[in-house]
């Protein structure tokens, strides 16, 4: 009896470590986020690892990927899944360069969240079941949303629990339900990402908070080719990039002071528009977030995509052909697949924006 208890403590305080770096210039653990997880452990059947710790140039986050608060039904309906504990050990850089060219994302997480989940924002869902034909479809508008709970979450084949929007479960824990600018994890470049709310004023902390707004919107017309019919958001290659339209760039992004970074930095915002999550990387993404293996579609067998996936440096899939940091990969006759027209990889906001943070921002 006392040696089962004993094992019982044991696995309790092993899961219950989370370890969060400290960003420099001021500013504790983002927050408090590891008194919040302490306090408010979820003690279902599956329970919540999460380290993020630094190795020299490196932030290093090892994860078992099962969130800190109830996950939804799985399976449910729509989602044939049952949730898994993962084995993470993902590392980005301690300071971040901003890069001369962008990285549109493939098949593989964007980045993880402070709860060790990650952000995961494509689906293995093809037009027709077909992933040569460019038209990849958007999980927000996949009807039954491939069985997304209410944390814009679900479960690939492999049992991975991944986000697909702003996780609102952990958003309200580290706001605690205000709204403020609440910093939700770390992008594979290194850059931080926060939730929606940001300083009306990118440049002035004191001024009145407000929601970001993307600067994507849905194209004019009708697609070519493929399922045909206007555009409607359905697919990917429905969206377009107009630079100013919103509060962000078309990484979803902008450069300013943050609570944990009051001398400013780049940094990511998730929002409840599309991108949803970002797209498209500023800095140079570490190759310990690239997908070995597929990562399935996260709906009922991959009934679009067939469950399977990419690995890394996969196709784009469509006529635009294949990019890695020369442009995005391929998503139908326009050859685009969620960003403005192909510019040799050059970010379009240069000459507009800061040049970027300082090198030891983070």
């Amino acid at each position: 009896m006392m040696q089962k208890s004993f094992l019982a403590l044991c696995a309790i305080f092993s899961c219950a470590l989370v370890c969060v770096a400290q960003p420099p210039n001021g500013g504790g653990p983002p927050g408090g986020f590891g008194r919040e997880n302490n306090e408010s452990l979820y003690t279902g059947p599956l329970t919540n690892y999460v380290s993020i710790t630094t190795n020299g140039a490196f932030r290093v986050i090892k994860a078992n990927g099962i969130p800190d608060h109830p996950p939804g039904q799985f399976p449910n309906a729509n989602n044939p899944n049952s949730l898994s504990p993962q084995h993470y050990e993902y590392k980005m850089p301690l300071h971040p360069q901003y890069a001369a060219r962008v990285t549109y994302l493939r098949m593989q997480p964007f980045g993880v969240a402070l709860n060790g989940v990650v952000f995961d924002p494509f689906a293995a869902e093809w037009w027709n079941r077909d992933q040569s034909s460019g038209f990849q479809y958007e999980p927000h508008n996949i009807p039954g949303q491939l069985g997304l709970d209410q944390y814009n979450a679900h479960v690939q084949p492999n049992g991975a629990y991944h986000y697909h929007g702003i996780p609102v479960g952990l958003l309200d824990k580290v706001s605690h339900g205000q709204s403020k600018m609440a910093l939700l994890g770390w992008a594979a470049d290194g850059f931080p990402m926060y939730g929606p709310w940001g300083y009306t004023n990118p440049k002035d902390p004191a001024s009145p908070l407000k929601k970001l707004k993307p600067s994507y919107r849905i194209r004019q017309g009708s697609r070519q080719g493929g399922p045909g019919g206007k555009y409607d958001g359905t697919f990917l290659v429905d969206y377009e990039y107009v630079k100013g339209l919103g509060d962000l760039d078309e990484c979803n992004a902008r450069f300013g002071p943050t609570p944990e970074f009051p001398t400013g930095t780049y940094y990511y915002v998730l929002t409840d528009q599309y991108p949803y999550i970002p797209r498209i990387f500023r800095g140079t993404p570490d190759k310990s977030f690239e997908r070995r293996g597929p990562p399935g579609g996260g709906g009922p067998g991959g009934r679009r995509g067939g469950g399977q996936g990419i690995g890394p440096g996969g196709q784009g899939g469509g006529p635009g052909g294949q990019s890695n940091q020369g442009g995005p990969p391929g998503g139908g006759p326009q050859g685009r697949r969620n960003g403005p027209p192909q510019q040799q990889g050059n970010n379009s906001d240069d000459s507009s924006r800061p040049p970027g943070p300082p090198p030891d921002n983070q």
